[in-house]
């Protein structure tokens, strides 16, 4: 008995494997072709019927030839076989409710997404896992957190970019040599209660102070930082007469002694740069946000240079400062900027900053700590703000990712806590100004 069942077993999986063979040729061929013909006992050579081109067998025979002579549905209709379900070609991935056909790839922010076939069944879509520069989780996660102090946007201009190439491409600054940040701080003498509650170097200075500017996807920060540092204090301390907006550019092509051009630089090298060789104006070497060959003599004045001669001062010489000093804590860099102008600092960038939309930033515990970067701007002046926190103080400062960004281009951070290393490394500078009027007597109108 046990032998006789174990045959039957056998016969009805040998029967299995022959139908799914036959189907596996005329699957997408049905019929009817056996329930038309009338199945056959035995071998009947004429029980067969017609298909592409050549016969299908509805007699018993047909499995013991060539199994692909049976007709697609012998073994359902004859014998009463149902074969697996054979399915059909794979027609692609439904991702995000939309059906895309396989090897489609399509763009999910700054990842690659690609229709992917997995196996004769089956398609996945696949999607790279880079972290991008806008993270709607990290947005949502400053904007619902009530007591975070800031607002977060998505900006078009940052959407569907990597965050490495946000670090590498928008910030720029390396982070200072040892030694360099052993530097000893100046020292002043001042009533630290002397200080406004809030002060803006551009009220203070109307027309005086360099415009927000936009570094694009060039590592130039410590360029710009600097010669829009050095741009301010010329104006400020010749009171008007050599308002000029110094060229980034320059400094970026030119400066090419241990600097990375669009890949980043030292703000030392920068400030010893402008002190040995002195920089042009902005409108004698444009910036392009690029590795552009230098085209500024290293020695010689603005003629050398093509440059035109500015209007109001009778300078021929390149822009050049004193060495840079550097600046120790919170109320130092008050009273320098109170006096002064605007100063340079270095501020650690994390994921979130580069959505800041307003209010007063302070690092988020959403954004990791493993992806930063250093970046140069300048504080141009401070503040106090009630929130829910309480009293916060804080940093005015412009930033060099055009005037769409936060506040018109300016952020505002907690002051006197060195939140992100602000307050760590700020330098100031002294320009070499040309006192000699070119008219006697004449001071140039300031446009407000």
């Amino acid at each position: 008995m046990e032998l006789q069942n174990w045959t039957r077993a056998l016969v009805a999986v040998t029967l299995l494997t022959l139908a799914s063979a036959a189907l596996d040729d005329y699957f997408d061929l049905p019929g009817p072709y056996c329930r038309d013909r009338g199945c056959c006992p035995g071998r009947q050579d004429d029980c067969s019927v017609p298909i592409l081109g050549t016969l299908c067998y509805c007699d018993d025979f047909c499995n013991r030839t060539r199994n692909e002579d049976c007709c697609p549905d012998f073994w359902p209709h004859c014998k009463g076989i149902m074969p697996p379900e054979i399915p059909g070609p794979i027609l692609g991935c439904t991702y995000e409710g939309i059906v895309y056909p396989v090897n489609k790839v399509v763009k999910r922010n700054c990842n690659d997404c690609k229709c992917t076939a997995i196996s004769n069944t089956t398609a996945e879509m696949l999607c790279e896992q880079n972290a991008c520069i806008v993270d709607p989780m990290i947005i949502d996660f400053v904007n619902n957190n009530y007591g975070v102090g800031w607002t977060a946007s998505n900006y078009s201009e940052f959407w569907g970019r990597k965050l490495e190439e946000g670090i590498k491409l928008r910030l720029g600054t390396l982070q200072p040599q040892r030694f360099v940040m052993r530097m000893t701080p100046v020292r002043r003498i001042y009533d630290p209660h002397s200080f406004p509650r809030e002060f803006d170097s551009e009220m203070k200075w109307p027309g005086f102070i360099t415009h927000v500017q936009d570094q694009g996807w060039c590592g130039s920060s410590w360029a710009i930082s600097t010669a829009a540092v050095a741009s301010d204090r010329f104006a400020i301390l010749s009171k008007g007469r050599e308002r000029i907006t110094l060229s980034a550019q320059h400094l970026i092509s030119c400066d090419r002694r241990g600097q990375q051009s669009c890949n980043g630089g030292y703000l030392d090298r920068a400030w010893s740069y402008i002190r040995k060789f002195g920089l042009v104006d902005e409108d004698c070497f444009p910036y392009t946000a690029s590795n552009e060959k230098c085209r500024v003599p290293r020695h010689g004045d603005l003629l050398t240079a093509k440059c035109r001669l500015p209007q109001f001062v009778d300078r021929k010489s390149k822009y050049k400062v004193a060495p840079a000093y550097r600046i120790g804590n919170e109320t130092d860099i008050m009273f320098e900027i109170l006096n002064s102008g605007p100063v340079q600092a270095t501020i650690k960038v994390y994921h979130d900053f580069f959505t800041y939309k307003g209010g007063i930033y302070k690092h988020s515990s959403v954004s990791p700590d493993d992806r930063t970067g250093y970046h140069s701007i300048r504080i141009v002046g401070w503040g106090e703000e009630y929130t829910s926190e309480g009293l916060r103080k804080y940093w005015k400062v412009a930033n060099s990712w055009g005037p769409a960004w936060g506040e018109n281009g300016y952020f505002r951070i907690i002051r006197g806590v060195d939140e992100c290393e602000i307050e760590s490394f700020v330098l100031g500078t002294w320009p070499e100004i040309e006192n000699k009027l070119l008219l006697q007597n004449e001071i140039p109108r300031v446009n407000i």
